[in-house]
């Protein structure tokens, strides 16, 4: 069965660059422009992984995965970070928020994807 794949980023450009990336290795993809969208996205549908930026308006990634985590629904779902930061100390929030993985931009595909695979069993 198909992955369903949620990327949460308030990038118009990136959230494209992860749309034919993800596509084209067979995921199915759900978008969201911030932390706030994503977790309407949630409401209606379930995800197999959730990729995320940290820096967004009106919710940014720590919140997003700090909400989401506490949700039962999706508590146990894989969310990898996809950011330019690469601060140990956003890395170590993102980890007590409940981030599964970080992944700096820009991202190669191809690992993208593996990193994904892995992550989502």
């Amino acid at each position: 069965m198909r992955k369903t794949i949620l990327t949460v980023d308030d990038s118009r450009t990136m959230r494209e660059m992860l749309l034919l990336a993800l596509q084209d290795a067979g995921f199915h993809v759900l978008q969201a422009e911030d932390g706030l969208k994503g977790l309407e996205v949630l409401k209606g549908q379930q995800a197999d992984v959730i990729i995320t930026d940290i820096n967004m308006p009106r919710l940014d990634g720590f919140g997003f995965i700090e909400h989401v985590r506490r949700d039962a629904t999706h508590r146990a779902v894989p969310i990898l970070v996809l950011t330019t930061e690469s601060d140990t100390e956003k890395k170590s929030r993102a980890r007590s928020a409940g981030a599964t993985g970080w992944i700096v931009k820009p991202f190669h595909p191809v690992k993208l994807v593996d990193a994904i695979r892995r992550v989502a069993g």
